[in-house]
């Protein structure tokens, strides 16, 4: 049996990995890496295409996350005769971003922002469609390759993380013993607010793929969801106390959601003001439409809770009505999280930030080269220092409030180590995370599980399992 990590083995981002099971070759996830363009940011595929003991079956997916479903078109123009699984919610989340990508890449060639040209075009995603193949949680399906030697169940567990996001549990029979393989995806162990914590098998596990986003991060393991719940509050009411306007940067697909239903609970706990007008825009609002129409059939802490039963307005599209609606006291829940240029959230920030009435706070992870950690370094450095958030305006005094709160979708490291602890298996493979992040899990899990094999490969690197 072989492994091989095509992308997001020693980084988060692209993530896809290939399994050949006594003749089935299976991938797991087939993402794309975001800080790359046109081919430089898909997985490995190469490697399979190129070795004639190497083929694709199936494609499994984890969840709709552009670095883990990006690049699936991708994966069935080079393996024609592959299927692709996930859960029902992926699916329809995957009709909604997958055009969503083609169109921005033809955008941004169009434009000259990409000097690559599109993966694949809005035109084709049709053809594709009928490959795809939704399952639902905890029924075991064949994923059995046409050249395999035994057969290979697979089967759905919760994830946490996003609407729709699971793990996966491959079973097949290997020197007369049954065998168990699973791969966490990327997990969120805790309920958010919307979307209750994973639920992952009691037996014990074989080998264990798991994720590692935050293995290098103390401060994820020390802060409550709680604590920023009610520190985001404060820092909103003060805000719209002032008659300030309120710019919460999300990510379209999973944070956007959560962020829409906390502020509801704000107003509903007379935290804020009820009549506060809540703005929203772009595709957070038709992915919002799928978390409604499937809040009976996955997950959810609340199954009568609706998004869009939350008061909330669609932001004007004219730029004279938006400046309109930005002086008001109001709150606006917009992509992208990390503010990248000519995004809705930049847009906004760039008339809210020379105004000390205003605040913008993060609720994610934003990258060192991104506009939103380049607000969040300036506004540490102290009122009126200046910061670029796009190219063509130049430098701003960053007068208003700047802050960043936790709302993570994945498990700190010590749930990690506890998803360890719970599906005991006899060797981990360490996925999805920086060089730092996998030394700390492999260390720890060393250290506490002695009797585990832990291994972090490189991309591209053959491991016998």
């Amino acid at each position: 049996m072989i492994y091989i990590a095509l992308g997001a083995s020693d980084e988060i981002g692209g993530s896809c990995h290939y399994l050949n099971i006594h003749g089935t070759g299976l991938l797991l996830d087939s993402g794309i890496d975001p800080e790359e363009e046109g081919l430089a940011g898909i997985p490995r595929l190469d490697i399979i295409d190129e070795n004639s003991d190497y083929w694709v079956d199936h494609a499994i997916i984890t969840h709709a996350h552009h670095d883990h479903i990006g690049a699936m078109p991708v994966v069935l123009q080079k393996f024609p005769h592959a299927i692709a699984h996930m859960s029902g919610a992926t699916e329809q989340l995957a009709e909604i971003l997958l055009p969503a990508s083609a169109r921005l890449q033809l955008r941004k060639q169009r434009e000259g922002t990409s000097t690559s040209n599109p993966l694949f075009y809005e035109e084709e995603l049709d053809a594709y469609s009928y490959l795809y193949r939704s399952h639902d949680l905890n029924i075991p399906f064949d994923v059995t390759g046409v050249r395999a030697s035994v057969p290979v169940r697979a089967s759905f567990y919760d994830a946490g993380h996003i609407l729709g996001s699971v793990g996966i549990l491959l079973e097949f029979e290997s020197g007369g013993e049954e065998k168990r393989y699973f791969y966490t995806g990327d997990t969120g162990m805790r309920a958010q607010t919307i979307i209750p914590g994973a639920e992952y098998p009691d037996s014990p596990i074989d080998v264990l793929f798991l994720e590692s986003t935050l293995g290098a991060d103390p401060e994820s393991e020390k802060t409550s969801r709680r604590t920023e719940e009610n520190g985001l509050a404060e820092a909103v009411a003060e805000v719209l106390k002032r008659g300030g306007t309120v710019l919460l940067p999300v990510f379209a697909l999973g944070r956007g959601q959560e962020i829409i239903a906390l502020v509801d609970r704000y107003k509903k706990r007379g935290l804020i003001p009820e009549e506060t007008p809540v703005y929203t825009a772009g595709l957070m609002r038709a992915i919002s439409d799928v978390y409604d129409k499937t809040r009976f059939s996955t997950p959810r802490l609340n199954p009568d809770f609706e998004v869009y039963g939350v008061s909330q307005s669609r932001l004007p599209r004219s730029h004279t009505a938006t400046l309109l609606a930005l002086t008001e006291p109001s709150i606006h829940i917009v992509g992208s999280g990390m503010m990248f240029e000519r995004t809705i959230s930049n847009r906004l920030a760039q008339q809210l930030v020379e105004s000390d009435k205003n605040g913008i706070f993060m609720v994610g992870y934003t990258r060192p080269d991104s506009p939103g950690h380049r607000l969040l370094e300036a506004r540490r450095a102290g009122k009126g220092t200046k910061a670029v958030l796009d190219e063509n305006k130049g430098p701003q005094s960053i007068q208003c409030d700047v802050d960043r709160f936790r709302f993570s979708g994945h498990s700190h490291r010590r749930d990690l180590m506890e998803v360890v602890k719970r599906l005991n298996p006899g060797r981990i493979v360490l996925v999805h995370g920086e060089t730092e992040a996998r030394a700390w899990m492999k260390n720890n899990i060393e250290y506490f599980y002695p009797e585990i094999d832990v291994i972090s490969p490189q991309t591209g690197e053959v491991v016998e399992l």
